[in-house]
């Protein structure tokens, strides 16, 4: 796994390279360049907080953007400190497809990988 903007971590999320490839190749089948990767923390699930990630095309104020490789990540202000240095990875095996959060600020998770507090 490799993640670029390594000098960063603590100033916001981070996107593997498989995450960004993957992010690039559902936005060219949206056939849309205004979009952009928003990542959010919203209360709810086991845990208490649950991770969002879905595509935006909304600039919201406070946003925190960051470019990986063309790829346009925003995490929203009131997010953004639950997500300091968090990691998110695109993986594709037999046993597992999807995103995933490797996330520092996370004091436990349940068994489903969506919540976290």
């Amino acid at each position: 796994m490799t993640v670029q903007d390594e000098t960063t971590v603590e100033s916001g999320i981070l996107l593997t390279d498989a995450a960004a490839a993957k992010v690039k190749g559902l936005l060219e089948q949206e056939g849309r360049e205004d979009l952009a990767l928003r990542v959010a923390v919203q209360p709810g699930g086991c845990s208490g907080l649950r991770y969002q990630l879905f595509f935006d095309e909304r600039s919201l104020d406070g946003d925190v953007v960051k470019d990986f490789g063309g790829v346009k990540v925003v995490t929203d202000r009131m997010s953004a400190p639950y997500l300091g240095g968090a990691t998110v990875d695109f993986v594709d095996t037999i046993e597992k497809q999807g995103f995933t959060i490797d996330n520092p600020n996370a004091t436990g998770s349940c068994a489903c990988g969506d919540s976290f507090s």
